[in-house]
């Protein structure tokens, strides 16, 4: 079967069910139709890759649902888009050529980020978006959560989504979890959503939805809460899946209740795939891997623009609140590109952190403007829970600020620095050292922080070269184009005035080495309240093929408890018994036989 499209929605009905039928509606009728023609015109009009009677089959769905919304809620519907993998570059207003009207569009008429950043790479962006939290708070400053690992999101940290239950929210979560699974409490319906559609694991085919971690370890990775959604095993592209989801998420709810939905969508993150169609407009494009990325991407916007036509379609819209944002920076080698930035996703220079993130809400005092300001992931926390009118412990200590005036009306930000991480374990600088960093900071360790104007690295950042668009024009990137840096020998710090250079380009830590100590003992600060790195080794228990075929929690602590009870009362009537023979023992020898004769 030839894969749909990405809108998420089946084919539409023949023409003669919905276009222009005069000849077989009464007048009434076709009245009530031309109203609802003027209601969508206008949205419905945009977006290069839609189709008119696709997007016409949705509102035939809709049916007499298609009002102006009327709510009876002060609290605003919270729509988080994250895109996965996203390059700095690749979005139409910083000049790709890769096709985004959609979200060209709402970014145009809503608040673009343009000093916004995240982490570089996926768990950690996830775990501050969802608790408000640095790395180092959480202990998941190294690397990713592997599936193998018996590791997730911390129990004890207050999600977001449960802080907006608090407050009556519904709550949603439809695409890539990727915070651990290895028990159940670590699932996302017990983290907070009310319900789950989506992938557990940091990849997989967007077809099969497999996943091999390495030889042998291979599952199923499709959940519908805590169950493996087999039902959903079609074959159906996980783009078109996940926005189908969506889609009936808000026409069953009540659009005066307020919801919040967390759209983690799995594109554009390898493996490169994407239906055919979307290929269509991107054929000059040689290099095989843009070329696919490209088609990802158009994909993803298409679906993004069906998402909010049905926030229109069943009344939400005018009460939301529509954040889109990255997850981390672009992998050229996989056909993203973050020009003119330097680095790529995993490094700690700017290719690797500053995201593509816009705000589009109807609730926007100052629309269609830039915002300057620092902002980072950990802001959402607090942001989103003071617009839901919640409560934050005053006993928690949040690394996010709330940021809606900042956005909302052009107020100052009130962050001013970023600790993007330190990470203990990764100490891959071998020329790193105390004496480098003034007996105040070991360099080899890899870190980095922005204070103001001011950016700091230590350690080894990662792949440093600037790849521009050029690169792209053979297999590759080629490496040829790149602009390639040669770290020199002993070099373990860098700084930056990012404001002056945003593409790092000049470092400046040996001109200014008092701005240098000055960042050190900030990072020496931060790492004083860090919490120790949570990165166990891979269980062999978590192998699918001991989960029937599915990637999922395996850890059963409860029956480990009561083995090891099991085993101490057994240990125990054991010892019991033989301290009893001997006791038994003891009295038979020290007694007389009938005959006189000692027993012995």
């Amino acid at each position: 079967m030839a894969p749909r499209g990405c809108e998420g929605h089946p084919p539409p009905p023949s023409p003669q069910a919905w276009v222009c039928p005069g000849k077989m509606l009464a007048m009434g009728a076709l009245a009530g139709f031309w109203i609802l023609c003027l209601l969508t015109y206008g949205y419905l009009s945009w977006g290069q890759g839609l189709e008119e009677e696709e997007e016409g089959a949705l509102l035939a769905q809709a049916g007499d649902r298609l009002e102006p919304s009327t709510t009876s809620t002060s609290q605003p519907h919270l729509i988080f888009i994250l895109a996965d993998d996203q390059g700095f570059r690749d979005v139409g207003y910083h000049g790709s050529e890769i096709k985004t009207p959609t979200l060209d569009k709402l970014a145009a008429e809503g608040v673009k980020l343009e000093n916004y950043y995240v982490q570089p790479i996926c768990t950690p962006s996830r775990s501050q978006f969802i608790t408000g939290k640095y790395q180092i708070h959480t202990g998941l400053q190294h690397s990713i959560i592997r599936p193998t690992q018996p590791n997730c999101l911390p129990l004890d940290n207050a999600t977001l989504p449960q802080k907006l239950k608090e407050v009556g929210y519904s709550t949603h979560m439809v695409g890539k979890w990727h915070l651990g699974f290895y028990r159940k409490e670590c699932m996302p319906t017990k983290r907070g959503f009310d319900t789950f559609f989506g992938s557990l694991l940091g990849s997989g085919d967007y077809y099969t939805h497999y996943k091999c971690d390495s030889p042998g370890m291979c599952g199923y990775d499709l959940y519908e809460n805590d169950n493996a959604a087999w039902d959903y095993d079609n074959g159906i592209y996980s783009t078109q899946m996940y926005t189908q989801r969506v889609q009936q998420i808000l026409a069953s709810h009540n659009p005066t209740k307020p919801i919040f939905l967390y759209i983690a969508y799995q594109a554009v993150h390898s493996p490169l795939q994407a239906p055919g169609r979307y290929f269509e407009h991107y054929r000059s494009i040689i290099n095989i891997n843009r070329r696919r990325y490209a088609a990802m991407l158009s994909c993803l916007d298409e679906a993004i623009n069906n998402v909010t036509l049905a926030l229109k379609t069943y009344g939400f819209y005018n009460n939301s609140i529509i954040i889109y944002s990255s997850d981390n920076g672009g992998q050229p080698t996989a056909g993203g590109s973050n020009w003119p930035l330097r680095g790529s996703k995993g490094t700690y220079w700017e290719g690797g952190i500053r995201a593509v993130g816009f705000v589009h809400s109807p609730l926007l005092k100052n629309k269609g403007t830039v915002c300057k300001e620092l902002v980072h992931i950990t802001d959402w926390y607090p942001t989103l829970i003071s617009l839901a009118e919640g409560q934050i412990d005053e006993d928690i200590q949040l690394d996010g600020y709330d940021i809606w005036e900042t956005i909302s009306e052009g107020l100052r930000s009130p962050r001013v620095d970023i600790l993007h991480n330190i990470d203990p374990i990764y100490t891959k600088a071998k020329n790193g050292s105390w004496a480098a960093g003034y007996g105040i900071w070991n360099t080899a360790i890899q870190s980095a922080i922005r204070v103001q104007h001011w950016k700091l690295l230590t350690g080894n950042p990662g792949y440093s070269d600037w790849v521009p668009p050029q690169s792209f024009s053979n297999l590759g990137p080629n490496r040829w184009h790149n602009e390639r840096i040669t770290l020199s020998t002993g070099k373990s710090v860098w700084l930056f005035n990012i404001t002056a250079d945003p593409y790092e380009r000049v470092d400046l830590s040996n001109r200014y080495p008092g701005i240098v100590k000055k960042l050190l003992r900030r990072l020496s600060q931060f790492n004083k309240t860090a919490v120790p790195v949570r990165y166990p080794p891979k269980d062999p228990r978590s192998n699918p093929r001991l989960n029937g075929g599915v990637w999922g929690p395996w850890y059963k602590e409860e029956t480990k408890k009561k083995k090891s009870n099991k085993n101490r009362a057994e240990k125990k009537q054991k010892k019991s018994k033989i301290k009893k023979k001997r006791k038994q023992q003891k009295t038979v020898s020290g007694s007389t036989c009938h005959s006189g004769v000692t027993c012995g």
